[in-house]
């Protein structure tokens, strides 16, 4: 059994022992046990954190309709990934193509390696909760953070009391104050309620940021990605090598579905209710709402987020010369292997056709740089004053910005990380789907695929 099947059970201990032990505990030290208003205000606190944890773990974080929807008696659409049963009108962006699934995904959406299937408008997939934090959970996950936040504050606030009475009566003889085991017990609960105060206040507040934004944790990372491109193209007048050899123009593109930070609470709280917002028992946003998303119109909304990365394309490289050997056909080099085996490795040459991985930046510009100096390019440019030597310069100081290493060279671009050196599998994608997603063109895909790409669209 695996250390996360440990995680919820864990944190339900975690909650009990900070919660209920205490107050026993508050019996024997001064200033004494808490007052009737401290007890009901601490139980109410620690009823909203089961009841709010219990829902960010047990929610469903949603899936993604793989046919579009039924029409009712009126003719009208609902539930279908166009939509969205709100009257809301689509964004107009590109619908990707989700390989795991075999499905189309809607904007927003992520295929999540321990959900086994795309999420709606997806965060992250929290080990602590054992599930997605998605467009039908963050509401509860961050009243979860909201009422955690603020009883272990509270709790802290009475350790505080507690450990300044018995600061001051420290020359008393010892037979006078707590046992050994009480101090043991109340050093052991300061300690582990500073710990997790601190690291959920941090986590609190920087999804509060995110609400207010109206960012996932993902698209915080897509944001950052898209940033490092656009200093990269600028070195080489606004354009960078794509994965097939073609030129890719890179333009700095805003972030569209910031929207108001009004509006953006009540999108992802699902509510525009306050009250609703604290209540513990607000029912989940419907799954409808979270197919289609408004944007900021800043930029063409035929444009699709996020932006184009050069190194998440896996268009199939288009052969320019001859075979070695045309005039043999086609070879079977597999004749030992059972048809199982002959289908799984085909199934693998396929998926190897599809991902083209790529060396990180830095390596490229380097290997571009060293033909250079062969043909003697290099040395024109530094006779003449150019500034060769200076991009490369920056381009490695911006490699080491990014938080990548040569020690991740093995796994090509997709091990991009971060100024905090998160990766996308770290959020719990797939990233052999997420990194190289959906081409910008159709080019060597099936004809029958593309028929059924577009009836599922």
């Amino acid at each position: 059994m695996e250390l996360n099947h440990f995680a919820v059970p864990g944190v339900y201990i975690l909650i009990t022992f900070l919660g209920y032990p205490s107050q026993i505990l508050f019996l024997y030290l001064d200033p004494g046990p808490l007052s009737k208003n401290e007890l009901i205000l601490s139980n109410i606190l620690l009823a909203c954190i089961f009841i709010t944890y219990t829902q960010s773990v047990f929610v469903d974080p949603g899936t993604i309709p793989n046919k579009k929807g039924k029409e009712n008696e009126d003719g009208k659409e609902q539930g279908g990934l166009n939509g969205n049963g709100s009257g809301e009108k689509s964004t107009g962006q590109r619908t990707k193509w989700c390989r795991r699934c075999d499905a189309a995904k809607p904007p927003r959406a992520h295929h999540c390696k321990e959900c086994k299937r795309c999420i709606p408008k997806m965060d992250h997939h929290c080990p602590w909760t054992a599930n997605c934090v998605s467009h039908t959970t963050f509401p509860h996950f961050i009243r979860f953070l909201f009422y955690t936040s603020g009883g272990l504050g509270l709790l802290a606030y009475f350790l505080c009391i507690r450990i300044s009475a018995l600061w001051s009566e420290r020359d008393m003889p010892a037979y006078l104050g707590p046992s050994p085991w009480l101090v043991a017990h109340l050093f052991i609960t300061t300690i582990v309620n500073s710990i997790t105060l601190f690291a959920l206040f941090v986590l609190f507040v920087r999804n509060i940021w995110c609400l207010a934004v109206n960012t996932t944790t993902i698209e915080g990372w897509e944001i950052e990605r898209h940033k490092t491109l656009v200093r990269r193209a600028r070195h080489f007048g606004g354009w960078l090598d794509g994965g097939d050899g073609t030129k890719v123009r890179i333009k700095q593109q805003e972030f569209p579905y910031d929207v108001g930070i009004w509006s953006n609470i009540v999108q992802g709280m699902g509510s525009a209710n306050p009250i609703n917002w604290l209540n513990p028992f607000s029912r989940t946003p419907p799954l409808s709402t979270g197919l289609s998303f408004p944007t900021n119109e800043f930029e063409d909304p035929n444009l699709s987020w996020p932006p184009p990365d050069p190194d998440r394309s896996y268009r199939r490289q288009k052969p320019t010369t001859p075979s070695a050997d045309s005039s043999s056909g086609f070879i079977y080099g597999e004749s030992t292997l059972s048809p199982q085996e002959s289908m799984v490795a085909f199934r693998a040459r396929q998926e190897a056709d599809v991902v083209r991985r790529r060396k990180p930046f830095v390596e490229r510009v380097e290997a571009r740089m060293a033909k250079d100096r062969l043909e003697g390019w290099l040395t024109k440019d530094t006779d003449d004053g150019g500034s060769s030597g200076s991009d490369n310069d920056d381009e490695m100081v911006e490699g080491k910005e990014g938080g990548r290493s040569r020690s991740d060279s093995v796994s090509g671009e997709e091990a991009w990380r971060n100024s905090e050196g998160e990766r996308l599998k770290d959020f719990g994608l797939d990233e052999e789907v997420e990194f190289y997603d959906e081409p910008e063109e159709n080019d060597g895909v099936p004809l029958s695929e593309l028929l059924q790409r577009r009836r599922a669209v």
